[in-house]
């Protein structure tokens, strides 16, 4: 059980294309946003979609792959761990981004351009 505390899976539909850098030491960099659905009937009877975007990022050989083969629009399974970092913007505030760290992804459908 020690393996599986910080551990989520996700599956939804890429907002955009990856926005892929190479770093100096040749290490890929990918991040995306992907939009998950919720379905549930509010008090009226009426169905209502709830949506929530989580931003992912992969590294190195995935990072690659995800290039190539994530597009928007893709319907994607996310594997991976939830991290949290901060930083100071220019006037000095602190700001939290939370993340998926992505292990491995699956595709479940490609879009066609």
């Amino acid at each position: 059980m020690m393996t599986i505390k910080n551990r989520v899976q996700l599956i939804g539909n890429l907002g955009g294309a990856p926005e892929v850098k190479t770093l100096e030491s040749g290490n890929k960099l990918a991040k995306f946003a992907i939009a998950t659905n919720e379905y549930y009937t509010n008090k009226k009877g009426e169905k209502v979609t709830g949506t929530q975007w989580h931003n992912v990022v992969v590294w190195g050989k995935l990072a690659g792959l995800a290039e190539q083969l994530l597009q928007k629009g893709t319907e994607v399974v996310i594997d991976g761990r939830i991290n949290t970092r901060d930083y100071l913007d220019k006037d000095g505030v602190k700001k939290y981004i939370t993340e998926i760290v992505a292990n491995e992804f699956l595709l479940i459908n490609r879009k066609s351009n």
